[in-house]
């Protein structure tokens, strides 16, 4: 649904502007860095600004003035010094997604299905079940290890559906971590690009392929200077998680440029989501914030004072020996992949809080 309105947004912007500047030109479109500034936004006017010598917000506003309706897109406003920011119509844009699922399940089920459809219509429907699949670093193209991760998901989905659950599918998109960050130092200290010069290298084909090759060689560049590489990492992860400079809008551009690579390879497999689950608005919503007061309040969460754990959050990790046999209870640690549970009881180590872990 995303991807079918930026792209008639993007048709309409083009539209308009060949018909009254008489001018062909890309429509770049971006995620602005706040839902409040809309859904979509386009920077057209600072190129087209450039060909008729003229203000941008003043362009920005005609075209804002002239455009005609966009199916699925509730209004078009100026934001800046001449951004074009616009906002989709949530409620057409959830109850279309919604009847396109409805749809879907009607097409593959047989009379007593339906009926069983009914009911779950008339308020017996069975709680939702969430399946997160794919979920790649957005730094580089996908390979057959992702493809091969997303296909056991889909599957699962697809399963799921058929036997009559609610499903929502999920993919987790890791945009502030350090495989975007090494990126983001490749194409600034490497490469010694600005970010307009990377936003007009993400409209090239391959561009994840580009990342692929400068990911590599900034990990190579890394194991030259493991001090400059500490210092690096920490300022660009820092500043790509608070959302300033040019390294978080190299990181924004590098980020959505491959996560739509990403889409539009599983879409040729009939792979598709209802969520795309962007980590860097987890943490500009607060939303770990909550959890991590949550977890403290419950007491499932202790901190350590001493030890080589000392200064760490962490999840009770217990073991202990019976008849012979290791019996062990391991608790899900944010991010880390244990099995909930195996058998409980006894006492012992500690395992630390580790970093969600997404694939290579």
């Amino acid at each position: 649904m995303y991807q079918r309105l930026t792209e008639r947004l993007r048709e309409a912007l083009a539209g308009h502007i060949r018909e009254k500047y008489g001018v062909e030109l890309a429509i770049v479109l971006e995620r602005p860095p706040k839902i409040e500034m809309g859904e979509a936004a386009s920077p057209v006017c600072f190129e087209l600004a450039k060909r008729l010598k003229r203000a941008p917000r003043q362009i920005a506003q005609e075209i804002a003035n002239a455009l005609g309706g966009i199916a699925g897109i509730a209004r078009v406003e100026v934001a800046g010094g001449g951004y074009l920011n616009a906002y989709f119509d949530r409620v057409a844009f959830w109850a279309g997604a919604r009847e396109k699922e409805k749809g879907q399940r009607r097409d593959g089920e047989s009379a007593e299905e339906r009926r069983e459809g009914q009911k779950a219509e008339r308020g017996e429907e069975r709680g939702k079940v969430i399946v997160e699949h794919t979920s790649i670093n957005p730094n580089k193209a996908a390979h057959i290890g992702h493809v091969r991760n997303a296909v056991l998901g889909d599957t699962m989905a697809r399963t799921l559906r058929y036997a009559g659950h609610n499903v929502q599918v999920q993919n987790y998109i890791d945009n502030t971590g350090v495989q975007v960050a090494d990126v983001v130092i490749g194409f600034l200290h490497m490469e010694k690009r600005t970010p307009v010069g990377v936003k007009m290298l993400a409209m090239e084909p391959r561009f994840d392929y580009y990342c692929w090759d400068l990911y590599a060689k900034a990990t190579q560049f890394f194991a030259e200077d493991k001090e400059r590489a500490a210092k690096l990492r920490g300022e660009t992860l820092t500043a790509i998680e608070e959302g300033r400079g040019e390294e978080a809008e190299v990181g924004q551009v590098v980020a959505d440029a491959i996560v739509s690579c990403h889409l539009r390879t599983m879409a040729r497999l009939g792979i598709f989501y209802e969520l795309l689950a962007r980590e860097s608005e987890i943490l500009h919503l607060h939303f770990w914030d909550l959890a991590f007061a949550k977890l403290k309040e419950s007491g499932a969460i202790q901190f350590v004072t001493s030890g080589k754990m000392a200064g760490c959050w962490i999840m009770p990790w217990r073991e202990e020996v019976k008849e012979g046999k290791e019996v062990k209870e391991k608790i899900w640690a944010a991010g880390e992949r244990f099995s909930l549970r195996e058998v409980a009881e006894g006492s012992g180590g500690r395992r630390g809080l580790g970093d969600h872990e997404r694939q290579e």
